[in-house]
């Protein structure tokens, strides 16, 4: 296996570094101090102008749109090749949005691109690759254990040259943003079929369209993710035309596979990236740091703190350099396991990494001055969504009996 960067690469991985230099870094403060004066005039939920700046700039950078492998939409990468761009996004829980680069909006994008009519695409796809509207992905419930997929309540039923849509849903990241202006939504228009993964289909819901309610907000350990969030939206027969249905009924268990694919393996790619700066963090704050006559970062526990960390965040980081080889070269249904591997892998190292930044910093790890509170609370979110470590790992499991089955004793 040869991960050695093309010049390609090499050169946009430099122009990007240097963009987070001079641009993503020294806004730190400036984009949460937004997000708290709009909180104290009662609305978190305004765009921040700091990031619509910046998409500006990254759009002027040609550093816009570096995902969608295999499409002439995006910038011709493959998921090998947008990794480490990944990673250096990831060091900044914020500024995947400045390059277009964020969920679920890069999901929702790879749906359009793959399974949407090109009126669909005109009408939603276009404007979220420009950065003019952000989206919503609609598909976990509140009633049911939606680990399992097939669990799913939601209804969508034909009605002449319309769907009728019906459901609650949660989790649904975006939802609150005044930017988002389409939902992908998840449902069960099919609930008879003897096959369980033939039941669901995806349809696509305008946010605008009657019957459609954003409930609340959700804090995730306390953090409302202000502008960005998640919503708990509940549908009350919303019709939608037949043509929003997404590529046929009975395909939304395939979409949804196809989606969360390179979810989970952007999701990782941050990951990385949150724990390199983590890992930084916690050798710079133990250099400093005085305890018991000399600095902290010589005190045993935590000279091995970081020597496992540089282990454990090099260890993932291969895994999901060959999981994203294997993606371009045998596509996403052959790297199943491999994809379940590193969403496993990534999110239990990240708070690894992270919770011994925090120790290391002492009482201001668990403030929100070092912003590793923050990346806690969203490592440890990635060990749930698109599929809690369980899951994963019962598949993983399953994968590797199913090669000693077949063998007779």
């Amino acid at each position: 296996m040869d991960f050695q960067y093309s010049p390609k690469v090499q050169a946009l991985r430099a122009r990007l570094m240097a963009f987070m230099d001079e641009h993503i870094y020294p806004n730190e403060a400036v984009f949460f101090g937004e997000i708290e004066a709009n909180r104290k005039t009662g609305n978190a939920w305004i765009p921040t102008k700091i990031v619509e700046e910046l998409k500006a700039k990254a759009r002027a950078a040609d550093l816009w749109n570096l995902f969608l492998p295999e499409s002439k939409l995006g910038a011709g990468l493959t998921n090998l090749e947008y990794a480490p761009l990944c990673e250096i996004m990831g060091r900044s829980l914020w500024s995947a949005e400045v390059f277009n680069c964020s969920a679920p909006d890069t999901g929702n994008m790879e749906v359009f691109a793959r399974y949407a009519t090109p009126a669909l695409q005109d009408l939603w796809l276009k404007p979220l690759l420009n950065g003019e509207i952000r989206s919503c992905f609609a598909m976990t419930e509140p009633e049911v254990a939606s680990s399992d997929a097939t669990n799913i309540e939601a209804s969508i039923v034909r009605d002449g040259d319309e769907y009728i849509v019906n459901g609650r849903k949660w989790w649904s990241s975006g939802a609150n943003d005044p930017r988002c202006k389409v939902f992908i939504f998840m449902g069960k228009s099919d609930p008879q079929n003897a096959n369980r993964h033939q039941q669901q289909s995806m349809i696509v819901v305008p946010r605008d369209t009657k019957g459609v309610t954003i409930l609340r907000h959700l804090p995730v350990f306390g953090y409302d993710d202000a502008p960005h969030g998640h919503g708990e939206v509940l549908f009350e027969n919303v019709r939608v035309p037949a043509s929003n249905i997404l590529l046929g009924e009975g395909r939304g268990f395939e979409i949804a596979q196809g989606r969360l694919g390179p979810g989970r393996i952007h999701h990782c790619m941050r990951l990385i990236g949150l724990a390199e700066k983590a890992l930084e963090d916690m050798c710079k704050r133990s250099l400093n740091r005085v305890a018991f006559g000399k600095p902290v970062a010589e005190q045993g526990v935590t000279l091995e703190r970081i020597a496992n960390s540089r282990i454990l965040i090099d260890q993932a980081r291969f895994l999901v350099l060959n999981a994203a080889q294997m993606m371009d070269t045998v596509g996403n249904k052959a790297a199943a396991k491999e994809i379940a591997m590193i969403k496993v892998a990534a999110p239990t190292m990240a708070c690894t990494v992270i919770d011994w930044a925090i120790q290391a910093h002492g009482g201001a790890g668990v403030s929100n001055d070092f912003g590793l509170a923050y990346a806690y609370a969203q490592a440890r979110t990635l060990r749930l969504a698109d599929g809690p470590d369980e899951v994963h790992r019962n598949q993983i499991g399953k994968m590797e009996l199913k090669k000693y089955k077949t063998q007779t004793r």
